[in-house]
């Protein structure tokens, strides 16, 4: 037997120095410079100038703190957008931006302060929002840098932050527009207040937590009644807020609730709910006892006991005293029952105590009947000094002071009015989501923009083209031509149903908020923001409009800063025509979320950033899409809203997309405090930035979805595989040139197919895009490099790759088609894996533009009879597990070594080829069945073919090819 030859060398194997292992957190900074040096944002806009635009606004994070995860996925989201609408040929700009003001950047100030035992108001105004401006101003660029090296691509150099001049001018000017069309009051009603941070709280600010109070049951003694029986009875109330009976005025009774009175073991008599009368007796321990002349049974005693049931409405002129009225002075004063539509018999005794400086209900109720707070509780949370009972004490939110031996329950109770005392009841509670510590109800003078008076300054509607269909006024709803201007409320709720929600689910939600949410409070009283810059005149009460002196303080700001608003330049902003000493300066400044939403008024309309002024449409100019998470729907998406619809009459915005919240590989939530946080910046150090942009455009962003380390494997493991399917495709085009291309109809029939498939998968990807469908969009791709490239169409072609000659039309078919997916999948991949996509395009081509400069792939349209292909993949999936039992008792080494029978019902085609095996021939049933191939293998491409004359030979084509490769050696 003659020596075998080793063919190896003459075999046609990819080549490519496009490394198998990434090295991503080594290699992505280097890619990220070239970027920065090419001005690579630049040369982006330069390619799409004059093209359609499609414009993404930005919302502002606060610039407090190193990027965490919602950050990263936030931004890759928005990233993802922007450079899948720039691959489709559209001028997609992105430009950053950070919010700069409010309390988060504050507190942080103030913490520095504490630890220096430092006092904040003995600070110059101007040094202390200097320093929360630095503050701002470095976290701005600590954060810039994180996102860039997530591969975020935008205008980093000219970001957008809402403390610099120009836009703290522009929120002044926006809120002058409101004063302007009389949108602004001020009014004392009670707001979510922080006694820690001692402000108002919007409903944004604050998040709810579970929490166990103490409860209480208090007697308030009867006084006068037109029920006789009542008289020197006892109302009693239930609260889990201790704190507030200082502060009672009024009781509130249901008026359809019907009452009854306990007869107790302690001697007295107590009026409460029928339905809640079990309850109060359980929790306070008293026993109800038979009066004297109680009928025994019998109708007799269900006639006594309706004779002293009493609905709610026969309570009306009742009057009580309160508990602690023998301190005299407002104590002393009789506490009235008033009817209450919001008592219920949910909870408690039906009997609930008015503090109108503490609750929305009990404000509104004690003001129609004439009861005024009496704004008892300080900013910090306790009682004013010159208060009749725990003056100068607190705090109101401290659980001790509050417990059933606190100074409160002690004091009710040695005036006999504590009935039951418990510090068990578990409740959720609204707390900062800065400081994390409990808010309370507090009422304070503040400014308000209503939400329910008419926008007479914007353009009329008849009822039939609005298309909210709520109540307020308005118009008539029974004359569907009638004309008015909208509330502020009817025209963001038209604007709502006139934006694309994704998903559709956010319209709702949003929707609910504004229809059900209270008058705006814009008032905050802090140093570090846009002040309210306003002058109201100290007799009238009204603020003051005058263009002139508008003018003059837009100026000044614009100049320098919030700053410019001081006492020592009232006169100046005034002018001649008015005088300093009779108008007072409001010293608050806006909420923050009047700053972010004024936004879209400085960066899309100030002209600063051409690029991103949106084209004008019928209602005025608006940005294509705002992306945040869900959480924005009481934040940012509906604060920009209502300041557009009060200013301008029209939503900032065409469409909304919102994403969930990143929780733990378990499903919890993430927290410092349980030590399962994941941090970007380590992911991106320990695996590479495209991981964690493949995991972020991998889950279903618009639910709560989950990170963690198996879970970032798995990411990582996808990675791969599209990795080698990129450096398949560089190595098997190696050499390949336009002169080797061959037309589609001269292509066999797998080739045909496979671009039919790549022209499905352009199709669902573009409509991906269009649904901002990233999930989709990520599988789609990932399942089409896996399932019908490397284990299908790369498995069956690499015989024709490796050993057909290089001028054979099926390999030149072949190497057409990889050069087709190439292009396709390169770009595909381009938004999401970005560093990546730039090494791939720059190993193929070197020295050329970047890759993120490319557009869409033109895919050629190609049919294919996908029935048919969908039956032969079928039975190649059997013939593989047909095979398999024989690889692994090695009766045969490979496929390549298997003679297979299949179905006589089978597709017609080259099935050996389809199938890797010997040969392929066709039974009488439908089973699949394989024995070992009795021909000999080619000793270069190790087909099993008849020609073989023994092991280790030539086939005739491997004789040919390598035959002419002799010759032109």
């Amino acid at each position: 037997m003659t020596e075998q030859r080793d063919y190896r060398a003459t075999v046609f194997l990819p080549k490519t120095d496009f490394p198998m292992k990434a090295g991503l957190p080594q290699k992505e900074p280097g890619i990220l410079a070239r970027w920065q040096e090419q001005d690579i944002y630049a040369k982006t806009r330069e390619a799409r100038a004059g093209r359609e635009k499609f414009v993404l606004h930005d919302g502002p994070p606060y610039a407090n703190g190193d990027m965490h995860i919602g950050h990263a996925l936030n931004h890759i989201l928005k990233d993802m957008v922007v450079r899948t609408q720039t691959l489709l040929g559209k001028n997609a700009p992105y430009v950053p931006g950070w919010d700069c003001h409010g309390l988060p950047i504050e507190w942080k100030v103030e913490e520095e302060y504490r630890k220096k035992k430092k006092n904040k108001d003995e600070v110059p105004a101007e040094e202390f929002r200097a320093e929360c401006r630095a503050y701002a101003q470095n976290w701005v660029n600590v954060q810039r840098e994180q996102l860039k090296r997530l591969g975020v691509n935008g205008d980093w150099d000219k970001p957008y932050l809402t403390m610099d001049f120009q836009a703290e001018a522009t929120i002044v000017t926006e809120l002058l527009k409101f004063a302007e069309h009389d949108m602004l009051y001020r009014g004392a009603k009670p707001v979510m207040w922080s006694p820690v941070e001692k402000t108002a709280l919007a409903e944004a600010e604050v998040e709810y937590e579970d929490i166990v109070s103490t409860q209480i049951d208090v007697a308030f003694e009867i006084t006068e009644s037109a029920i006789p029986e009542l008289v020197g009875a006892y109302a009693v109330i239930w609260t889990t807020t201790p704190w507030t009976i200082p502060t009672n005025q009024a009781l509130a009774y249901g008026p359809e609730v019907a009452y009854t009175l306990v007869n107790a073991s302690d001697g007295r008599k107590y009026l409460v709910a029928v339905d809640l009368r079990e309850g109060f007796l359980a929790r306070t321990g008293l026993q109800e006892v038979d009066e004297p002349g109680m009928p025994e049974s019998g109708q007799d005693l269900i006639k006594w006991a309706l004779d002293r049931t009493y609905i709610g409405e026969k309570l009306a002129g009742t009057l009580a005293h309160h508990p602690m009225h023998a301190l005299g002075g407002f104590f002393a004063e009789p506490r009235p029952l008033l009817a209450g539509d919001f008592v219920t018999t949910e909870s408690g005794t039906g009997l609930v105590h008015m503090a109108p400086d503490h609750g929305e209900d009990d404000f509104l109720l004690c003001k129609a009947n004439g009861i005024s707070p009496k704004f008892v509780v300080e900013a910090d949370g306790k009682y004013r000094e010159d208060w009749g009972w725990l003056g100068g004490q607190g705090s109101v939110i401290n659980p001790k002071f509050n417990a059933p031996d606190g100074p409160i329950c002690s004091d009710l109770k040695e005036a006999g009015a504590l009935l039951a005392a418990s510090a068990d009841y578990k409740h959720s509670y609204p707390h900062s989501w800065r400081s994390k510590a409990k808010v309370i109800f507090r009422c304070t003078p503040q400014w308000f923009v209503p939400m329910d008076k008419v926008l007479g300054h914007l353009p009329s509607k008849t009822r039939a083209e609005r298309r909210w269909e709520g109540e307020g006024g308005a118009l008539d709803p029974q004359d569907e031509t009638a004309e008015a201007s909208p509330t502020l409320r009817q025209a963001a709720l038209d604007a709502i149903a006139e934006t694309r929600f994704v998903p559709e689910k956010g319209r709702n939600r949003i929707g609910a908020m504004v229809e059900g949410r209270p008058d705006w409070v814009l008032s905050r009283q802090r140093a570090w923001g846009v002040p309210i810059t306003l002058f109201v005149d100290r007799k009238s009460g009204e603020y003051l409009v005058d263009a002139e002196v508008n003018a003059r303080i837009i100026a000044a700001i614009r100049e320098i800063g919030v700053d410019a608003w001081s006492d020592a330049r009232a006169q100046e902003y005034l002018g001649t025509k008015y005088s300093a000493d009779d108008y007072e300066r409001v010293v608050d400044i806006l909420d923050v979320w009047f700053d972010s939403g004024s936004t879209h008024a400085f960066v899309l309309e100030s002209g600063r950033w051409p690029e991103l002024v949106p084209a004008e449409d019928h209602v005025g100019p608006t940005a294509d899409l705002y992306l945040e998470g869900s959480d924005q729907h009481r934040g940012w998406f509906q604060s920009s809203l209502l300041e557009s619809c009060a200013t301008r009459g029209h939503a900032p915005y065409k469409a909304v997309l919102t994403h969930g919240f990143t929780m733990d590989a378990k499903g919890f939530k993430m927290s410092k405090s349980l030590g399962n946080t994941i941090s970007p910046i380590k992911v991106m150090e320990t695996n590479g930035a495209d991981i964690i942009r493949l995991w972020a455009l991998s889950v279903d962003y618009t639910e709560d979805h989950r990170i963690g380390d198996e879970i970032l494997k798995g990411v990582a493991d996808q990675y791969r595989k599209l990795r080698n399917t990129l450096r398949y495709l560089l190595g098997a085009l190696d050499g390949f040139s336009d002169e080797e291309k061959l037309p589609v109809a001269e292509m066999p029939e797998l080739e045909r197919y496979v671009l039919s498939l790549l022209a499905g998968v352009d199709a669902t990807l573009r409509k991906a895009v269009a649904d901002f469908d990233f999930n989709t969009y990520v599988r789609t791709l990932l399942d089409f490099c896996n399932e019908d490239l490397s284990a299908f169409f790369f498995d069956i072609r690499k015989d024709c790759l490796y050993c057909d000659s290089p001028a054979d039309p099926k390999r030149r078919a072949y190497r057409t088609v990889l050069d087709t997916l190439f292009h396709a999948l390169v770009r595909y991949a381009a938004p999401v894996t970005v560093f990546t996509a730039e090494e791939v395009w720059q190993s193929r081509f070197p020295g050329s533009e970047s890759v993120h400069l490319l557009e869409w792939p033109e895919v050629p349209a190609v049919a294919a009879d996908a029935a048919r292909w969908n039956e032969l993949r079928a039975l190649r999936v059997k013939v593989t597990e047909a095979i398999e039992p024989l690889r692994r008792e090695k009766i045969v080494g490979s496929s390549l070594a298997a003679e297979v029978t299949v179905p006589a019902s089978a597709p017609e085609g080259d099935l050996a080829e389809l199938f890797i095996t010997a040969k392929v021939a066709r039974g009488q049933g439908d089973d699949v069945t394989v024995t070992p191939s009795t021909d000999h293998k080619c000793g270069r491409c190790w087909r099993h073919l008849p020609e073989v004359s023994e092991d280790g030979d030539l086939c005739d084509r491997c004789d040919d090819v390598v035959g002419a490769l002799e010759t032109e050696a």
